[in-house]
This record gives C-alpha cells, structure tokens and sequence, in this order.
C-alpha cells in the first residue's frame, strides 16, 4: 500500500456541507509536544458538476492543536483516496471529550512505525482516563524505547479493554484486588536543625 500506516478512516453518506470550511496547509512532520487532543476531521473533495455531492471522509485524529489535525487528515486522504488539499475542503474540525473523564481504563494500541531498518507493527497497553492520554503515553514510549518520530508513527486502532483480556504486566499488575502502596516516612536531618524545638516533627506524608 502507499502508506505504511493509517488512522481510522471511514467513508460517510453524502450529506449537506457546513459553511465557512477551511483548510489548512500539509505538513508531513507531525509535532506531538505536550498533551494530545482527539480530534473529529471531516472532509470531502470540492463539489463539481460531475459530482454535486462528494462522498464525506471521516477520521479520528490524535494531535496537539487543530492545525496540526488538519495536516494529518490530508496526509491520509492523500494515500488512501488520492484526494489533495487543493481539490477538497475541510468542513469540521473539533475536539472530542473523553467519556467518564474520571475513572482509570485500560486502552489496547495498535500502531505501525518506521524505524531506520524497516516498518514494524506493535500491540501496547496503557492505564489512563483518556484515549488522547494513553496515545501521549504511546508517543512518548516510541520515542524514549525505539527512538520513533511522531511523524513516522501511525496509529491504526486504539480500543478501551477489559481488565480480563489485558496481557502487559505493566498494565496487570494493578489489577490485584490486594494491591498496596508504602508510605515511607521522611525524616529530616537538617544540619543547622535547633537542639529544643516546640513544633511536632511530621515525617508522614
């Protein structure tokens, strides 16, 4: 295929398009600075007389602003339908909310990355409460362990998991119903620390 890796892609049912779309300028060196946002990209190619109403194409896209969402959407468009920048529209860009922000859950990422040796496919776990947390997490592993730009990592699939069907022992190992945390006491030795004192020293935290 012409692209090594893709995000979810899918084909939409013509529908009317949104008015005052945008579009923004293709840059192939993705930024993944700071904490990822999920974003919604829809987009279409320009309406003609041979085809009044295209089809729209949807994406999920994990970037850091909307700008950036952008690029990658037509990164994709490109290699998959053959559709540029300069003969298609974007008609929406926005963010999409986590749900049940406040409760940890287990994600299962699939993605693909160009290493300097040749493509590769993996499988990783994450504990977050957030899908654009856990690929933030996905981003900064590739890079710290393989040494993996953003822009030669795509993300094919992410899924919210069960506790059941969990397989990384950094993932698991919180799933014990027993699990403890030490609370080690901090003892302060001061070197100038006065010899009487009136005040209770607190060496827990």
């Amino acid at each position: 295929s012409p692209c090594p890796g893709r995000q979810e892609l899918s084909q939409r049912p013509n529908s009317k398009a949104a008015a005052g779309s945008t579009v923004s300028v293709c840059n192939l060196r993705m930024r993944a600075r700071g904490i990822l946002k999920e974003y919604r990209v829809v987009g279409r190619r320009l309406p003609s007389t041979a085809v009044p109403q295209p089809p729209l194409y949807e994406m999920r896209i994990f970037a850091t602003d909307s700008v950036t969402a952008k690029s990658r959407f037509w990164y994709f468009v490109r290699h998959l339908k053959k559709l540029k920048k300069m003969h298609g529209e974007v008609l929406q860009c926005k963010i999409v909310p986590p749900k049940k922000a406040l409760r940890v859950k287990n994600y299962g990422v699939w993605l693909r990355y160009n290493s300097r040796s040749g493509t590769h496919n993996m499988y990783k776990e994450y504990r977050d409460m957030a899908p654009a947390a856990a690929i933030t997490q996905c981003y900064r592993e590739m890079g710290a362990r393989h040494r993996a730009r953003a822009s030669s990592i795509h993300i094919l699939k992410i899924k919210e998991i069960a506790s059941k069907d969990c397989k990384r022992p950094c993932v698991t190992q919180f799933h014990d119903s027993k699990l403890k945390f030490p609370l080690p006491h901090r003892v302060h030795r001061k070197l100038h620390a006065p010899r009487f004192t009136t005040v209770r020293p607190k060496t827990t935290f």
